[in-house]
């Protein structure tokens, strides 16, 4: 079987998702189509794909053609998160799985009855001409539309998630929403939990970082701010004398080393499999409050430190799991400034986080403020007793539990494709 993939360009968590969905595949042909940081990742993990097409800088219309040629050649579909590859699957007339981890996370702003008559009328003749009829919606409302018109949704358990799904059934309707656990690579995590000695002493995972709004160069505060604190930390925290600092930020040749205070801070983008090795034989491990990376910390066992949130996603992510040791612990930009609006939207809210990140990398006092609370969040995470560690990852495993995701895409892909 021929398979199509891609990924919401947001980020490394879809993309990262599809490598999960893919590896235990590899008995068909598996063929990644995108650009941005899913394709930068796609590249870095080659084993995942057998071929991948990165369409970064080609024109729309020849953009157009690679998607529509290589979907006319495939037998199935799967798309992590990106509505576009759905609606041009079906109007391809190709079986089709949408792949969520943030099912829960998109707001509506019309009732779903609304988004499925939309997509009940939807024009499937042309890409274009459904892609127009589907202008009306909002880039969330798009998401779970292309829910609605797949052949089967496959969405990673969170707090929310039964309820959205309860909200968009309709019997005898759309697709069957199959609940799934952890979309990580499973594979690769068990081979990390045999890791020897530790390399490095603390573990800094960023992610991606570049999204519809954020980018390494333009709307980069977050970055610069972390690049301001990095010699303190290392200042501030002698036992951490080997630092790695992992994310998409540092790929591409855009690797950097900081030292002070006799310290050292690598900053890097690794192979996927790599940093798994790294997070497993790593004891302490800070991490931007992403999905994906959170779960491949608590298949390795480990409870990460949330660092401050880079995008509205990561409050969503926060706010819903508040009531956890992870949640209670991590770093939050309102700790730092208060009285900072926050707009319940995931662009207004991510460009007030990159206008908090921006406040504090400039402000002398409020900078001070950030160092001092980041310390304090960081002294009681290291004071975290082994077994007060164990009982936070633990119960991060029961709240996300859920069935095998390679066991429900092997259930999925029958059914679309019987013997």
């Amino acid at each position: 079987m021929r398979i199509v993939m891609g990924a919401q360009n947001c980020g490394f968590g879809p993309v990262a998702e599809l490598v999960a969905v893919s590896r235990p595949l590899d008995a068909h042909e598996r063929v990644f189509v995108g650009d941005g940081v899913a394709a930068v990742f796609a590249r870095r993990n080659p084993d995942a794909f057998d071929t991948v097409h990165d369409l970064g800088g080609l024109s729309a219309d020849a953009r157009s053609a690679v998607m529509d040629d290589l979907l006319r050649g495939s037998d199935h579909v799967v798309s992590v998160m990106d509505a576009e590859l759905v609606v041009r699957s079906v109007v391809a007339r190709r079986p089709v799985t949408m792949v969520d981890s943030l099912f829960s996370f998109w707001q509506l702003t019309r009732p779903p009855a609304g988004i499925r008559d939309m997509c009940a009328t939807m024009p499937r003749s042309r890409f274009a001409a459904a892609d127009q009829h589907l202008a009306g919606l909002s880039p969330h409302e798009r998401v779970v539309a292309a829910h609605l018109l797949a052949t089967h949704s496959v969405v990673q358990n969170f707090p929310g998630v039964a309820e959205r799904a309860a909200g968009l059934a309709t019997p005898g309707e759309g697709p069957e929403i199959h609940l799934t656990g952890s979309i990580i690579d499973v594979e690769g995590a068990r081979s990390a939990t045999r890791a020897t000695g530790p390399e490095y002493d603390l573990l800094i995972n960023i992610g991606g970082f570049k999204n519809f709004l954020l980018d390494f160069d333009v709307n980069n505060a977050y970055l610069r701010l972390l690049h301001q604190w990095l010699p303190d930390l290392l200042r501030d925290w002698p036992r951490f004398r080997r630092v790695l600092v992992c994310g998409g930020p540092f790929g591409e040749g855009r690797e950097r080393t900081v030292r002070s205070a006799g310290g050292r801070a690598d900053c890097r983008l690794l192979r996927q499999r790599d940093l798994l090795q790294v997070a497993a034989g790593t004891p302490d491990h800070l991490m931007a409050p992403g999905l994906t990376a959170l779960h491949e910390a608590v298949a390795l066992g480990r409870l990460p430190l949330a660092l401050h949130e880079q995008h509205y996603a990561h409050v969503f992510t926060m706010r819903a799991l508040d009531g956890t040791l992870f949640g209670h612990a991590g770093c939050r930009f309102t700790d730092v400034v208060p009285g900072h609006p926050l707009p319940e939207d995931d662009f207004a809210g991510t460009a007030a986080l990159v206008e908090l990140a921006g406040r504090v990398q400039e402000d002398r006092g409020l900078y001070t403020t950030y160092r001092r609370t980041v310390n304090e969040r960081i002294e009681r995470y290291v004071s975290l007793t082994p077994a007060q560690r164990r009982h936070g990852a633990g119960e991060l495993g029961k709240l996300l539990d859920g069935a095998p995701v390679q066991a429900v895409m092997t259930e999925v892909l029958g059914a679309a494709h019987p013997a």
